[in-house]
């Protein structure tokens, strides 16, 4: 067998047997130093559309990247041709690491866990007051993933004009969540996308919510058409021109510098098998030094937890520790109850 080198390293090259004229298939990756940074707005069938400076490049993923996938608002670095002229196309070979990353499984029971949105500082709850009813399952379900992966959570409340929020309020208030609630003649007239907007200036905000909310009527509010038409993305547009959303969308709010929408698919489920329990309590940082005198492995919700002994301490409200403890039960409930 012929021999490459004095000393060759199995871990530098790879030699196939038994071929005349063989080169040796080198391991070392190429560091690719000129590469261009970039943001992913959309994946489609492993194409992305990716914004490198002031123009749009389509892009795929490079094989040395293996079974890592970039997803909707990674930072990438792309070589290849960046023109983003029609019928061309760059490779992807390196993602950034992710600030925040909001993910879900189809449902408890799945074990595959899919990522939604990376590097979001928000998380935008849009759910309808009524018609259809309020499904504060899933907003927990929400509100987990959302603290699970880093984001800071918003609740959206549409369609007051039918029904009053006061009451689905009440049940968040000991979480201190944000919240904005806009009817439907606001949606019309913009004074709900004005609103909203204020909260969204200078992040990149994902919007979820189930069929029927209003969620992409109110991004369509948020962007323009005339912006989005801007941004050249024709996967989710329907021949009329309207847009539904099939798969994570990000778009700019009025320039990069004021932030981005990321409009997410319309969710039947929220499913949580990917996320552990013992994480939810990183979102309740004035209950956390009560977990000192936890039993090992405690599930925060059995006689001898201490958080229990906190609380009646006075060192937390006891709102605090319900509503934690709801939280943790969204795991083991189905969204409809």
């Amino acid at each position: 067998m012929r021999r490459y080198g004095k000393n060759p390293d199995e871990d530098d090259v790879r030699v196939r047997p038994n071929r005349k004229g063989n080169r040796p298939r080198t391991s070392i990756r190429p560091k690719h130093e000129d590469a261009a940074d970039g943001m992913v707005l959309t994946v489609d069938r492993g194409r992305l559309t990716v914004l490198v400076e002031d123009r749009l490049v389509t892009a795929m993923k490079a094989r040395e990247l293996g079974r890592k996938a970039a997803v909707v608002g990674d930072h990438v670095a792309l070589v290849g041709d960046l023109s983003g002229r029609k019928d061309t196309l760059a490779r992807i070979v390196r993602i950034s690491e992710r600030s925040s990353v909001l993910r879900r499984t189809a449902d408890d029971d799945d074990p595959y866990e899919r990522v939604v949105v990376a590097n979001a500082d928000q998380l935008a709850i849009v759910t309808a007051l009524a018609d259809p009813q309020p499904r504060p399952r899933l907003i927990d379900r929400c509100l987990v993933a959302a603290y699970d992966g880093g984001l800071e959570p918003l609740l959206v409340l549409t369609k007051s004009d039918l029904a009053p929020a006061t009451d689905l309020l009440a049940t968040y208030e000991p979480l201190g969540v944000p919240y904005i609630v806009t009817s439907r003649d606001e949606l019309e007239n913009g004074d709900a996308a004005a609103r909203v907007r204020e909260q969204l200036a200078g992040q990149i905000t994902a919007f979820v919510g189930h069929s029927g909310v209003g969620k992409t009527t109110l991004v369509n509010a948020l962007v323009p058409e005339d912006r989005r038409r801007s941004t050249g993305h024709v996967n989710a547009v329907t021949g009329r021109g309207r847009h539904t959303t099939t798969s994570a969308l990000a778009l700019p709010l009025g320039g990069a510098e004021e932030g981005w929408v990321v409009d997410t698919p319309g969710v039947r489920s929220f499913g949580l098998a990917h996320i552990d329990p013992s994480r939810v309590i990183n979102a309740f940082p004035d209950l956390q030094p009560g977990t000192e005198n936890c039993p090992r492995a405690c599930s925060h919700d059995e006689p001898d937890c201490g958080l229990d002994a906190w609380v009646a301490e006075g060192h937390a409200d006891p709102a605090r520790l319900y509503s934690l403890r709801r939280l943790l039960a969204t795991r083991e409930r189905h969204e409809g109850d």
